[in-house]
Order: structure tokens, then C-alpha cells, then sequence
């Protein structure tokens, strides 16, 4: 199946079962806003806690903060934001739609390179255990071609991006011939640059009010309340403020399902250090990053760090963390070292002291940053992507649909049913789901046969379901079905609390961290 059908089926399995809904539906929607449903706010929030616990609970030097989406207007213009947080525009005039001119040269990269992944699958295939992937890739005439183009294409896209050369960016759009999607023409605006900020008023009236932002990132918050923790909690350098909360941007094109919204989430960490001492902590929050995300076990091939063409106006190094998505492989975090520019922009405009003093050396600096952030939305969207699949069953009679989610993130971590709805089997079920529901997330299902349960729950991603029988009442057992294997068990109902504590709970994963 062609990945974009695959993508397809993604988004309506997502509605379907409640995962993502199209905000304001019922009035047509909004463009790139989204509302999560019954089951992808249980696994959004899982998400977030096993993202807190790994950086909170798991490093004695991290904290949390929680700051407000309002904030005053110069935070905006001492980082850079009022006047540099721009994405760079272009139009094409036939279809009258607008498009990201870094975006459209990076999906032009992108198909080379499924170009080139094309050959060496096809190549693999025909040579099997014999193929010398490295050799076939130096040596293949239509590997070499298309690399070459690759290479010339990304050689002109670093340049022009850190030269924020926007006609040249104009000029490979017209040189490769990239066309608009809709029209399929090349008849393109100049590129320009837009800023990506909602703004908004604060005051009672017209006249007394205050042109204020919604927060596009919520790093800022943190650097403004860096004193406020490091005096408060007694903290010592190096340490780390983490936090998760809503940011804004009026993207100008948003699409891609949730990966690209107006509206969404992030989970960033801000951690403090020794001027000299941040690449030293640059390549171990790389690390430490990317074990979290392997450690979900989704395949560590579906994961790569992609360092930045074009570094922020305030960085010094950064790398991304891609998830190969239906669309190719795509950025779900960043690892920045951001210097002292943040924490000295603000104690330049604020006019107030920002540093720390260190004991140790007997001095006062203004600290240097390292960011992880991370979106939400788009680790909900790799975590499904991943977990997506349909597989033949009853001798491929049959297909099922199953998200295969990580167990510790699933929304329900156990469903109970009763064979039938009578004999006293629901209340055996229900007393099951009492001994349970304090410590993990159960549903209780008696509608339809139990195999369209079975496929029901499969379809959310339950990693285990327990079936009560007439058994049950006779020597106190239960058959427990394993959702990936779809085998099945006969267990005491005394053993089910531990059976199921161990399959879903986040102990596995942080032993793989620390």
C-alpha cells in the first residue's frame, strides 16, 4: 500500500475511533485546528507524563514550571521574535494558493531521496542476502545521478537559507522546476518574508489597551522565571527547567493532519550551564533524547538525527530527532545549544541582572542554554503512524486493524469482558475492573460477539483483553489475550493485577534511560 494511502487511513482511523476530531466541525472546521477525542487525550496525557517523569522524575537537577501563555510584549522583541519569526512565502498565481518556499525545496529533496531509497530496495530484493548496500550505492549509475542532483539541490538551499537569500530561493524553485501541487504550474510571486505571531489586545478599552502575542514557543517563559527557580529551589548550575504547555503560530501552510497546526503543544526543557561546558551537555541531552524515544520500541531505523542547514539567529549547534512518518522522515524534536543569548537579551531590555553565581569558581555569568523541545502533536502522530497496521487473520480470511501502541501509552490498558451479559458473568467483570481501576485505565465491553470486541479493542490499541466465562465462576480464572500475538491464556484472577502492571507500566522503559 502507497504510503500516502496508508496516511489516508490514518486520519480516519483517528476520527473513527477517537483519537483526532476537526475542531468546530459542525461549522465547517477551522483551518489546522484539531480537538482530541475520548481515547487521543488518554494517550496524548501519556505521552506528556512519560516525557515529564523522564526528565523530572529521572534527573534530580530538572524541575518543573508551569508560565502563562500572556506575557509582556518586549519578551517578544528581546528574542528575536518581532522582528526575525519568519517563514519565508511564495504564491502561485494560477491557483492563488500559498506556500512555503523552504518547504516546497525540501519535499522536492525528499523525492530524490525516495528516488534513491527506490533503487536500493529494488536492488536488495533482486540480490538478497549477497547485496552490499554501501558498494551498490557508490557504485549504481542511477543512485549516483540522483545523489548528485541531491547534493547540488541541498548545497544551494544551505546557502541561500543562511545567506536569507529569498530570491535564491525563488531561483531553485524555478531551476529544479517545482510545481504547485493544485495548479501544477510554475508560475510563482516572489518569495517574502511573514511573521508568524498572533497578536491580540490586553485592556478594557480601545484606547488603554496593549497589543500583546500569543506565545509561539514556550521557552520564553522560562528564561523570564530563570531566577525566580534557580533562587527559589536552591538550584546549582548545571540544571534544568522543564515544561509543557500550549504555543500559536499562524502557520502559512498548515497540513499534514496534526504535524502542522496553528494551535499545539510542546514539551520543552531549558537546562542551564558553564559557559564552554555546552557542547559537553549539547551531545549527552542528544543522547539521552533520542534512548527516550527508541526506548518506546519502534524500531530504532525509523529514527535519525538530521543536523540544521541554517542555525537560529541564537544558536550555536542543533540537531534534529526525524521519525519516518507516511510522508518521509520528519522532525518530531529539536536539540538546541542556545548560548547566553536568550537570559542576555532579556537582562539587556529588561534592565534587571539575569546571572548566576558560581561558587566553585567564585564568579557571576550569564549561563549558557540547551534545549530538548519537543511537539506533542507530532510525537502523537509518529507514536500512531509507527503503531498503524492492518494484518491478515483466519488464514487471511480476515484483515484486522491494530495499533500496535507502546503499552505504557496506550488509552485503555485493559479491557474486561464478559462472554455473555447474563449468569452473573457482568458482575464478575465489573468486580475485576474495581481490583484494577485505581491503577490503570480499564473499559468494560459487553456489546456484540466477543470477536468483534476483540477487533474493536485491537482498533484502539488495548494491549490486553480479559474474557470472563462460566469458568471464571468455578476456579476463578480468566482467558487473557495478548493484542500483538493474539494468543490466549488461562490466568488466576489473582495474578491478573501484576500480569497487567508489568505489561504496561513505564519501569521497562526508564530502566533503558538511567
Amino acid at each position: 500500500m502507497a504510503q500516502e494511502d496508508v496516511f489516508k487511513k490514518l486520519v480516519a482511523h483517528c476520527k473513527e475511533y477517537g483519537f483526532v476530531f476537526p475542531s468546530s466541525e459542525i461549522y465547517d472546521g477551522l483551518g489546522a485546528v484539531y480537538d482530541y477525542g475520548q481515547n487521543g487525550v488518554e494517550l496524548k496525557n501519556n505521552i506528556k507524563k512519560y516525557w515529564w517523569d523522564a526528565m523530572v522524575k529521572l534527573n534530580e537537577n530538572v524541575v518543573g514550571l508551569d508560565s502563562a501563555i500572556f506575557m509582556h510584549p518586549t519578551i517578544w522583541k528581546a528574542s528575536g521574535h518581532v522582528d526575525a519569526f519568519n517563514d519565508p512565502l511564495i504564491d502561485n498565481r494560477d491557483s492563488k494558493k500559498r506556500y512555503r518556499a523552504d518547504v516546497l525545496i525540501e519535499e522536492l529533496m525528499g523525492k530524490i531521496e525516495d528516488k534513491i531509497k527506490k533503487e536500493v530496495d529494488k536492488a536488495a530484493k533482486k540480490f538478497g542476502d549477497s547485496f552490499d548496500e554501501a558498494k551498490f550505492r557508490a557504485t549504481n549509475a542511477h543512485v549516483l545521478e540522483h545523489q548528485a542532483k541531491f547534493d547540488e539541490v541541498h548545497a544551494r538551499y544551505k546557502q541561500a537559507m543562511n545567506d536569507g537569500d529569498l530570491e535564491a530561493l525563488r531561483q531553485i524553485i524555478l531551476d529544479y522546476e517545482i510545481v504547485c501541487p493544485i495548479s501544477g504550474t510554475k508560475n510563482w510571486t516572489e518569495v517574502r518574508q511573514f511573521n508568524l505571531m498572533f497578536t491580540t489586545e490586553m485592556g478594557s478599552t480601545a484606547d488603554g489597551s496593549m497589543k500583546i502575542y500569543l506565545r509561539p514557543e514556550t521557552a520564553q517563559g522560562i528564561f523570564v522565571n530563570f531566577l525566580n527557580v534557580q533562587k527559589t529551589g536552591r538550584m546549582k548550575i548545571p540544571f534544568g527547567i522543564a515544561q509543557i504547555g500550549k504555543a500559536f503560530r499562524n502557520e502559512i501552510v498548515a497540513r499534514q493532519f496534526i504535524f502542522r497546526m496553528r494551535e499545539f503543544e510542546q514539551m520543552e526543557m531549558q537546562f542551564f550551564v558553564r559557559p564552554g561546558e555546552e557542547m559537553k551537555w549539547f551531545e549527552h541531552w542528544k543522547t539521552f533524547r533520542m534512548k527516550w524515544h527508541q526506548a518506546l520500541g519502534m524500531g530504532a531505523e525509523n529514527y535519525r538525527y538530521h543536523d540544521h542547514d541554517k542555525l537560529a539567529h541564537y544558536a550555536n549547534a542543533a540537531t534534529d530527532i526525524e521519525f519516518r512518518m507516511p510522508f518521509g522522515f520528519k522532525e518530531v524534536e529539536g536539540i538546541h545549544s542556545r548560548t547566553d543569548f536568550d537570559l542576555s537579551q532579556h537582562q539587556k531590555y529588561s534592565g534587571k541582572k539575569i546571572q548566576y553565581f558560581d561558587p566553585e569558581l567564585n564568579e557571576s555569568y550569564v549561563p549558557y542554554v540547551i534545549e530538548t523541545s519537543i511537539g506533542v502533536d507530532r510525537m502523537f502522530l509518529s507514536i500512531l503512524a509507527g503503531s498503524y497496521c492492518e494484518e491478515p487473520v483466519d488464514d487471511g480470511k480476515d484483515t484486522r486493524v491494530v495499533l500496535r501502541l507502546p503499552a505504557a501509552l496506550a488509552p485503555v490498558k485493559v479491557a474486561v469482558m464478559p462472554l455473555v451479559k447474563k449468569d452473573g458473568l457482568p458482575e464478575m467483570a465489573r468486580k475485576i475492573i474495581d481490583t484494577m481501576k485505581l491503577d490503570f485505565a480499564c473499559r468494560y465491553d459487553e456489546k456484540d460477539s466477543i470477536g468483534k470486541r476483540y477487533r474493536r479493542q485491537d482498533a484502539i490499541g488495548t494491549p490486553l483483553c480479559v474474557t470472563v466465562d462460566h469458568q471464571t465462576l468455578e476456579d476463578n480464572t480468566v482467558t487473557l489475550r495478548d493484542r500483538d500475538t493474539m494468543q490466549q491464556e488461562r490466568v488466576s484472577v489473582d495474578r491478573l493485577y501484576d500480569i497487567v502492571s508489568a505489561k504496561v507500566g513505564t519501569r521497562e522503559l526508564f530502566k533503558q534511560l538511567v
